[in-house]
Protein backbone atom coordinates (compact mmCIF):
# COMPACT_ATOMS: atom_id res chain seq x y z
CA UNK A 1 0.00 0.00 0.00
CA UNK A 2 1.38 3.40 -1.04
CA UNK A 3 0.30 6.92 -0.40
CA UNK A 4 -1.56 7.49 -3.96
CA UNK A 5 -3.56 4.49 -2.86
CA UNK A 6 -4.64 5.97 0.13
CA UNK A 7 -5.46 9.35 -1.27
CA UNK A 8 -7.39 7.23 -4.38
CA UNK A 9 -9.18 5.28 -2.09
CA UNK A 10 -9.85 8.25 0.36
CA UNK A 11 -11.26 10.47 -2.97
CA UNK A 12 -13.56 7.89 -3.96
CA UNK A 13 -14.99 7.77 -0.40
CA UNK A 14 -15.43 11.20 0.01
CA UNK A 15 -17.23 11.43 -3.41
CA UNK A 16 -19.42 8.86 -2.48
CA UNK A 17 -19.75 10.69 0.78
CA UNK A 18 -21.04 14.10 -0.97
CA UNK A 19 -23.31 12.37 -3.11
CA UNK A 20 -25.69 10.53 -0.30
CA UNK A 21 -25.41 13.36 2.09
CA UNK A 22 -26.85 15.54 -0.83
CA UNK A 23 -29.55 13.01 -1.02
CA UNK A 24 -30.15 12.65 2.63
CA UNK A 25 -33.33 12.81 3.09
CA UNK A 26 -33.65 13.40 6.85
CA UNK A 27 -31.72 14.08 9.97
CA UNK A 28 -31.64 10.20 10.89
CA UNK A 29 -29.67 9.87 7.61
CA UNK A 30 -27.25 12.19 8.11
CA UNK A 31 -26.40 10.42 11.31
CA UNK A 32 -26.54 7.18 9.75
CA UNK A 33 -24.08 8.45 7.23
CA UNK A 34 -21.58 10.29 9.84
CA UNK A 35 -21.05 7.21 11.38
CA UNK A 36 -20.41 5.24 8.31
CA UNK A 37 -17.65 7.71 7.13
CA UNK A 38 -16.56 9.52 9.47
CA UNK A 39 -17.22 6.42 12.57
CA UNK A 40 -14.44 3.91 14.19
CA UNK A 41 -14.62 1.17 11.20
CA UNK A 42 -14.88 3.91 8.27
CA UNK A 43 -12.51 3.97 6.00
CA UNK A 44 -10.53 7.13 7.32
CA UNK A 45 -10.42 5.42 10.44
CA UNK A 46 -9.14 2.00 8.91
CA UNK A 47 -6.35 3.85 6.80
CA UNK A 48 -5.21 6.06 9.59
CA UNK A 49 -4.54 3.00 11.56
CA UNK A 50 -2.38 1.47 8.38
CA UNK A 51 -0.38 4.29 8.20
CA UNK A 52 2.45 1.96 10.10
CA UNK A 53 2.39 0.04 7.81
CA UNK A 54 3.59 2.33 5.05
CA UNK A 55 7.02 2.96 3.42
CA UNK A 56 8.61 5.85 6.32
CA UNK A 57 8.21 7.95 3.12
CA UNK A 58 5.38 7.57 2.25
CA UNK A 59 3.78 8.02 5.54
CA UNK A 60 3.72 12.00 5.43
CA UNK A 61 1.30 12.07 2.30
CA UNK A 62 -0.88 9.55 3.15
CA UNK A 63 -1.35 11.33 6.80
CA UNK A 64 -1.82 14.75 5.32
CA UNK A 65 -4.33 12.57 3.09
CA UNK A 66 -6.27 11.35 5.28
CA UNK A 67 -6.69 14.79 7.35
CA UNK A 68 -7.78 16.23 4.21
CA UNK A 69 -10.47 13.87 3.70
CA UNK A 70 -11.60 13.80 7.40
CA UNK A 71 -11.99 17.51 7.40
CA UNK A 72 -13.63 17.50 3.94
CA UNK A 73 -15.98 15.38 5.07
CA UNK A 74 -16.82 16.90 8.77
CA UNK A 75 -17.64 19.75 6.49
CA UNK A 76 -19.92 17.58 4.31
CA UNK A 77 -21.83 16.32 7.41
CA UNK A 78 -22.28 19.44 8.42
CA UNK A 79 -23.16 21.19 5.75
CA UNK A 80 -25.87 18.64 5.08
CA UNK A 81 -26.86 18.47 8.93
CA UNK A 82 -27.35 22.28 8.41
CA UNK A 83 -29.26 22.29 4.91
CA UNK A 84 -31.77 19.78 6.82
CA UNK A 85 -32.19 21.45 9.73
CA UNK A 86 -32.99 24.80 8.27
CA UNK A 87 -35.88 23.07 6.13
CA UNK A 88 -37.06 21.40 9.26
CA UNK A 89 -36.80 24.82 11.43
CA UNK A 90 -38.72 26.05 8.00
CA UNK A 91 -41.37 23.35 8.31
CA UNK A 92 -41.99 23.81 12.03
CA UNK A 93 -42.51 27.33 11.56
CA UNK A 94 -45.28 27.04 8.75
CA UNK A 95 -46.82 23.85 10.80
CA UNK A 96 -47.26 26.21 14.13
CA UNK A 97 -47.98 29.62 12.22
CA UNK A 98 -50.80 31.54 13.30
CA UNK A 99 -52.66 33.66 11.19
CA UNK A 100 -52.72 37.23 13.20
CA UNK A 101 -54.44 39.29 11.01
CA UNK A 102 -57.08 41.52 11.88
CA UNK A 103 -59.81 41.67 9.21
CA UNK A 104 -62.11 44.13 9.37
CA UNK A 105 -65.70 44.30 7.29
CA UNK A 106 -66.46 47.09 5.35
CA UNK A 107 -64.94 50.14 6.68
CA UNK A 108 -66.61 52.65 7.52
CA UNK A 109 -65.44 56.19 6.97
CA UNK A 110 -66.71 58.75 9.42
CA UNK A 111 -68.45 61.92 8.40
CA UNK A 112 -68.62 65.78 9.93
CA UNK A 113 -70.70 66.22 12.57
CA UNK A 114 -74.53 68.00 11.40
CA UNK A 115 -73.47 70.85 13.46
CA UNK A 116 -70.02 71.38 11.55
CA UNK A 117 -71.62 70.14 8.10
CA UNK A 118 -74.37 72.77 9.13
CA UNK A 119 -71.61 75.59 9.72
CA UNK A 120 -69.56 75.01 6.83
CA UNK A 121 -72.86 75.28 4.21
CA UNK A 122 -73.44 78.70 5.92
CA UNK A 123 -70.42 79.79 5.67
CA UNK A 124 -69.70 78.84 1.91
CA UNK A 125 -73.04 80.54 1.48
CA UNK A 126 -72.47 83.66 3.00
CA UNK A 127 -68.68 83.72 1.76
CA UNK A 128 -70.42 83.36 -2.09
CA UNK A 129 -72.25 86.34 -1.16
CA UNK A 130 -69.14 88.61 -0.65
CA UNK A 131 -68.67 88.01 3.23
CA UNK A 132 -65.56 87.18 5.18
CA UNK A 133 -65.67 84.74 8.05
CA UNK A 134 -64.43 86.77 12.16
CA UNK A 135 -64.02 84.63 15.04
CA UNK A 136 -63.42 85.87 18.50
CA UNK A 137 -62.60 84.64 22.26
CA UNK A 138 -65.73 82.61 23.99
CA UNK A 139 -64.83 83.84 27.38
CA UNK A 140 -65.50 87.68 27.03
CA UNK A 141 -65.84 90.37 29.11
CA UNK A 142 -69.40 92.65 30.24
CA UNK A 143 -68.20 95.46 28.15
CA UNK A 144 -68.49 93.40 24.84
CA UNK A 145 -70.85 90.73 25.89
CA UNK A 146 -73.44 93.92 27.05
CA UNK A 147 -72.56 97.61 27.56
CA UNK A 148 -71.24 98.33 23.66
CA UNK A 149 -74.43 96.29 22.35
CA UNK A 150 -76.32 98.58 23.92
CA UNK A 151 -77.81 95.89 27.06
CA UNK A 152 -78.25 97.80 30.05
CA UNK A 153 -77.42 97.12 33.21
CA UNK A 154 -81.45 96.14 34.19
CA UNK A 155 -81.67 94.05 31.34
CA UNK A 156 -82.82 89.97 32.28
CA UNK A 157 -79.67 88.75 30.01
CA UNK A 158 -77.25 90.32 32.39
CA UNK A 159 -78.21 87.97 35.40
CA UNK A 160 -77.26 85.04 36.53
CA UNK A 161 -80.07 83.22 35.39
CA UNK A 162 -79.47 83.66 32.17
CA UNK A 163 -75.53 84.57 32.06
CA UNK A 164 -72.87 82.04 33.14
CA UNK A 165 -70.77 84.28 34.83
CA UNK A 166 -66.54 82.97 35.27
CA UNK A 167 -65.15 84.13 38.57
CA UNK A 168 -61.64 85.68 37.55
CA UNK A 169 -61.85 88.19 40.28
CA UNK A 170 -60.91 92.03 39.63
CA UNK A 171 -61.28 94.63 37.58
CA UNK A 172 -63.75 93.52 35.85
CA UNK A 173 -66.93 91.27 35.16
CA UNK A 174 -66.08 88.09 33.03
CA UNK A 175 -69.03 86.08 31.39
CA UNK A 176 -68.95 82.47 28.85
CA UNK A 177 -70.71 84.83 25.79
CA UNK A 178 -73.97 84.25 25.66
CA UNK A 179 -73.91 85.59 21.37
CA UNK A 180 -71.40 86.54 19.03
CA UNK A 181 -72.23 89.73 18.69
CA UNK A 182 -68.52 90.28 20.68
CA UNK A 183 -67.22 89.33 17.63
CA UNK A 184 -68.87 92.48 15.58
CA UNK A 185 -67.88 94.89 18.23
CA UNK A 186 -64.11 93.78 18.47
CA UNK A 187 -64.56 93.60 14.56
CA UNK A 188 -65.86 97.61 14.44
CA UNK A 189 -63.28 98.38 17.09
CA UNK A 190 -60.55 97.00 14.73
CA UNK A 191 -61.75 97.30 11.04
CA UNK A 192 -62.52 100.59 9.20
CA UNK A 193 -65.98 100.49 7.81
CA UNK A 194 -67.14 99.03 5.06
CA UNK A 195 -67.52 95.74 6.88
CA UNK A 196 -69.34 92.60 5.67
CA UNK A 197 -68.73 89.93 8.42
CA UNK A 198 -70.18 86.52 9.57
CA UNK A 199 -69.22 85.28 13.03
CA UNK A 200 -69.95 81.82 13.91
CA UNK A 201 -69.14 79.87 17.15
CA UNK A 202 -70.33 78.33 20.22
CA UNK A 203 -72.49 80.18 23.00
CA UNK A 204 -73.52 79.43 26.57
CA UNK A 205 -76.48 80.54 28.66
CA UNK A 206 -78.43 79.20 31.64
CA UNK A 207 -81.04 77.01 29.91
CA UNK A 208 -81.73 73.65 30.78
CA UNK A 209 -81.36 70.69 28.09
CA UNK A 210 -84.71 69.75 26.37
CA UNK A 211 -86.00 69.09 23.21
CA UNK A 212 -85.61 72.82 21.67
CA UNK A 213 -83.09 74.44 24.04
CA UNK A 214 -79.37 73.68 24.91
CA UNK A 215 -77.14 75.23 27.52
CA UNK A 216 -73.76 75.24 25.03
CA UNK A 217 -75.16 75.52 21.81
CA UNK A 218 -73.61 77.16 17.91
CA UNK A 219 -74.77 80.76 16.71
CA UNK A 220 -73.78 82.86 13.63
CA UNK A 221 -74.16 85.88 12.94
CA UNK A 222 -73.94 88.54 10.77
CA UNK A 223 -72.76 92.55 10.39
CA UNK A 224 -72.53 94.60 7.41
CA UNK A 225 -71.18 98.30 8.21
CA UNK A 226 -71.45 100.72 4.97
CA UNK A 227 -72.95 104.05 3.55
CA UNK A 228 -76.44 103.91 2.60
CA UNK A 229 -77.56 100.46 4.10
CA UNK A 230 -81.25 100.42 4.45
CA UNK A 231 -83.46 97.70 5.97
CA UNK A 232 -84.38 96.63 2.60
CA UNK A 233 -81.05 95.89 2.32
CA UNK A 234 -81.21 93.37 5.11
CA UNK A 235 -84.15 91.83 3.65
CA UNK A 236 -82.68 91.27 0.27
CA UNK A 237 -79.83 89.72 2.08
CA UNK A 238 -81.12 87.23 4.47
CA UNK A 239 -84.16 86.20 1.50
CA UNK A 240 -81.00 85.62 -0.55
CA UNK A 241 -78.97 83.15 2.16
CA UNK A 242 -82.64 81.23 2.89
CA UNK A 243 -83.16 80.48 -0.86
CA UNK A 244 -78.99 79.34 -0.90
CA UNK A 245 -79.79 77.08 1.76
CA UNK A 246 -83.27 75.89 2.05
CA UNK A 247 -84.39 76.14 -1.46
CA UNK A 248 -85.58 78.96 -4.01
CA UNK A 249 -89.28 77.82 -3.00
CA UNK A 250 -89.06 79.00 0.90
CA UNK A 251 -90.43 82.27 1.42
CA UNK A 252 -89.12 84.71 4.12
CA UNK A 253 -91.00 87.44 6.01
CA UNK A 254 -90.19 89.90 8.77
CA UNK A 255 -92.07 91.02 11.90
CA UNK A 256 -91.25 93.76 14.30
CA UNK A 257 -89.44 93.06 17.46
CA UNK A 258 -87.11 94.75 20.02
CA UNK A 259 -83.24 94.20 20.44
CA UNK A 260 -81.26 96.46 22.57
CA UNK A 261 -78.52 96.68 19.82
CA UNK A 262 -80.48 97.17 16.58
CA UNK A 263 -83.53 100.06 15.78
CA UNK A 264 -85.54 98.57 13.89
CA UNK A 265 -85.48 95.48 15.03
CA UNK A 266 -87.29 92.50 13.72
CA UNK A 267 -87.78 88.48 13.93
CA UNK A 268 -86.94 86.82 10.53
CA UNK A 269 -89.38 83.99 9.78
CA UNK A 270 -89.20 80.91 6.74
CA UNK A 271 -92.20 79.20 5.55
CA UNK A 272 -93.06 75.55 5.94
CA UNK A 273 -94.66 72.89 3.23
CA UNK A 274 -98.05 73.08 5.12
CA UNK A 275 -98.13 76.90 4.91
CA UNK A 276 -97.63 77.85 8.60
CA UNK A 277 -93.88 80.05 9.34
CA UNK A 278 -91.27 79.09 11.48
CA UNK A 279 -88.98 81.94 13.60
CA UNK A 280 -85.58 81.53 12.18
CA UNK A 281 -83.77 84.23 13.98
CA UNK A 282 -83.42 87.89 14.90
CA UNK A 283 -82.27 90.70 12.77
CA UNK A 284 -82.64 95.04 12.30
CA UNK A 285 -80.30 98.27 11.47
CA UNK A 286 -77.54 98.36 13.47
CA UNK A 287 -78.28 100.88 17.03
CA UNK A 288 -76.81 104.60 16.03
CA UNK A 289 -75.39 104.11 20.10
CA UNK A 290 -73.70 100.58 19.07
CA UNK A 291 -71.94 102.01 16.23
CA UNK A 292 -70.41 105.24 18.55
CA UNK A 293 -69.77 102.90 20.73
CA UNK A 294 -67.30 101.28 18.59
CA UNK A 295 -65.97 104.28 16.74
CA UNK A 296 -67.95 104.92 13.92
CA UNK A 297 -70.12 107.60 13.12
CA UNK A 298 -73.35 106.86 12.61
CA UNK A 299 -74.48 110.53 10.17
CA UNK A 300 -71.75 108.64 7.65
CA UNK A 301 -72.39 104.53 8.01
CA UNK A 302 -75.37 102.23 8.72
CA UNK A 303 -75.37 98.95 8.90
CA UNK A 304 -78.13 95.59 9.90
CA UNK A 305 -76.93 92.69 11.75
CA UNK A 306 -78.91 88.93 11.71
CA UNK A 307 -78.21 86.24 13.94
CA UNK A 308 -79.38 82.40 14.42
CA UNK A 309 -78.80 79.28 16.07
CA UNK A 310 -76.92 76.59 13.68
CA UNK A 311 -78.03 73.86 16.14
CA UNK A 312 -81.50 74.55 15.35
CA UNK A 313 -81.12 75.36 11.52
CA UNK A 314 -79.30 71.64 11.77
CA UNK A 315 -82.69 70.63 13.09
CA UNK A 316 -85.00 72.09 10.33
CA UNK A 317 -83.28 71.28 7.67
CA UNK A 318 -82.59 67.56 8.64
CA UNK A 319 -86.42 67.58 10.37
CA UNK A 320 -85.02 66.24 13.91
CA UNK A 321 -87.85 65.94 16.50
CA UNK A 322 -84.92 66.84 19.03
CA UNK A 323 -82.21 69.04 19.29
CA UNK A 324 -80.69 66.83 22.16
CA UNK A 325 -79.53 64.36 19.62
CA UNK A 326 -76.94 66.84 18.55
CA UNK A 327 -74.84 66.33 21.78
CA UNK A 328 -76.06 62.78 22.80
CA UNK A 329 -73.28 61.28 20.09
CA UNK A 330 -75.17 58.49 19.55
CA UNK A 331 -73.32 56.54 17.13
CA UNK A 332 -76.61 55.10 15.41
CA UNK A 333 -78.09 58.42 14.48
CA UNK A 334 -74.73 60.07 12.99
CA UNK A 335 -74.20 57.53 10.83
CA UNK A 336 -77.35 58.41 9.18
CA UNK A 337 -75.88 61.78 7.88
Amino acid sequence: MSSASVTAELDAVLGDATARLAAAPDLETITALDAEFLGKKSAVTVAKKQLGQLDPSDRKAAGQAINAARAALEQAVADARERLAVGARQAQYESERLDLTERLGAVRRGSLHLNTQARDRLEDVFVSMGFTVAEGPEVETAWYNFEALNIPDWHPARGSFDTIFVNLGEPEQVMLRSHTSPVQIRTMENTAPPIYIVAPGRTFRTDTADATHLPAFNQIEGLVVDRGITLGDLHGTIEAFVHAFFGGEVKTRLRPSYFPFTEPSAEFDISREDGSWLELGGCGMVHPKVLRNCGIDPEEWQGFAFGFGIDRLAVMRYELDDIRELVNNDVRFLRQF
